[in-house]
């Protein structure tokens, strides 16, 4: 009998320890951290780009993380750099969620890796808001996990062809990389040209990776536009800029793309950047009231005062760029849909951003049914006195266009 009830003593406090133990077990699962996954481009031809992104995504989720987490779990973001490549980006994703166990992702940058991605993502049930890709193919595909943040491609160049139009400008040049995404601000910007009257006597593609734009631009020196628009990323709207000086082609209007408004592009041209246009996403000046006007731009982009000025403090030295903005805005989407959806379960949380409308840090969002942006808006600027300055839409103008164009040798 002694050693009977010794045993049953015994083992009710060997069960005593296994509850004590699954529960601390339990309790240890509970609060594991959400593990976000994204192939990030450190290297190659997006790195500035990419890494402007990334940025962005850092910065938002060290700031949730501060305020306990998402659903009383802190976030951990893993990432590799995929080279700006989309064949090393698929592979990652493709670790990322069946290696890795990444329960969410963040997107890579620039349209044709999240093109690639997006089939992955796709075939995996993982809700994506694209914070890199403005291609409108991407979101035309019948695909339900994807959400553009940007505006679409096509209107890029909307300001510019406004500002030259109303001027009387008749003539354009457009350049483009023959890739996906550049190819679609170029042919938006020749159908916006043909709408208001101008005519395109120079159109001109050239191969991913170009550095020598000399023959293209001996076409432009002859044709002699009134405007020369280039659908670019960093290392083009660059060589470009640099070329055109070179072989002395000075249109009364020019204008880059992607890459323009990083604050790097005036680091390396500096004078030369100067009467240059570009297209903006999101601009730091956009949080301010407009001088006389009283508008209050700040309800557009609620927190954008405070995520600039804690940008400034997590990366000191290193400008803002839109891109940044995007990195974080869609952070703050796919977390706040996490939030409302009460759950990380994939078809929840694709409702939620579905029905998400309203302002971010980066502006207006909204996406119809297959995801694709309908509220966000661009902006024109163009570089003043080594600042880019708000130029178009007339409303949120913080100074006419400086026009035209003076010879290099005035800048």
């Amino acid at each position: 009998m002694t050693r009977i009830r010794m045993n049953h003593v015994r083992s009710e406090f060997v069960l005593a320890i296994l509850v004590v133990v699954a529960g601390i077990a339990g309790s240890a699962y509970a609060q594991a951290p959400i593990r976000i996954g994204a192939s990030v481009s450190m290297t190659g031809q997006y790195a500035e780009l990419g890494q402007a992104i990334h940025r962005g995504q850092q910065l938002c989720v060290k700031q949730a993380n501060g305020r306990g987490g998402v659903l009383g779990r802190k976030i951990q973001l893993i990432v590799e750099d995929d080279h700006s490549q989309a064949t090393d980006a698929v592979a990652i994703y493709e670790k990322l969620i069946n290696q890795e166990k990444v329960e969410l992702v963040f997107s890579p940058y620039s349209s044709p890796i999240t093109e690639a991605v997006a089939n992955v993502t796709e075939k995996y049930r993982m809700p994506m808001v694209a914070a890199g890709a403005a291609t409108t193919s991407i979101f035309k595909k019948g695909r339900r996990y994807i959400f553009m943040l940007l505006s679409p491609a096509a209107v890029y160049l909307e300001g510019l062809i406004d500002i030259a139009a109303k001027r009387g400008l008749k003539t354009i040049a457009v350049l483009y990389e023959d890739t996906l995404f550049p190819k679609a601000i170029a042919l938006g910007a020749l159908e916006l040209a043909k709408k208001r009257g101008m005519q395109a006597i120079v159109v001109e593609g050239y191969p991913k990776q170009t550095n020598d734009f000399s023959a293209i631009l001996n076409k432009v020196r002859v044709a002699n536009p009134d405007v020369v628009a280039a659908a670019t990323y960093f290392n083009d709207s660059v060589a470009i800029i640099r070329q055109m000086k070179i072989a002395g082609i000075n249109p009364r209007m020019h204008a880059v793309t992607v890459g323009g408004d990083l604050p790097k592009f005036y680091e390396v041209l500096d004078r030369d950047a100067e009467f240059v246009y570009g297209a903006s996403q999101w601009l730091p000046e956009l949080v301010t009231l407009r001088a006389g006007g009283l508008i209050p731009i700040a309800r557009q982009y609620p927190g954008a005062q405070e995520f600039s000025e804690a940008y400034a403090k997590e990366f000191p030295g290193v400008g803002v760029s839109y891109q940044t903005a995007q990195g974080y805005a869609a952070c703050q989407i796919l977390l706040d849909g996490i939030r409302r959806a009460g759950s990380l379960d994939p078809d929840r949380v694709r409702d939620a951003v579905l029905g998400f409308e309203g302002n971010t840090v980066y502006g207006a969002f909204k996406v119809d049914a297959d995801g694709f942006q309908t509220a966000h808006k661009m902006v024109m600027f163009q570089w003043q006195d080594g600042k880019k300055v708000i130029v178009w839409p007339e409303e949120l103008a913080a100074e006419r266009p400086r026009f035209p164009t003076p010879p290099w040798s005035k800048r």
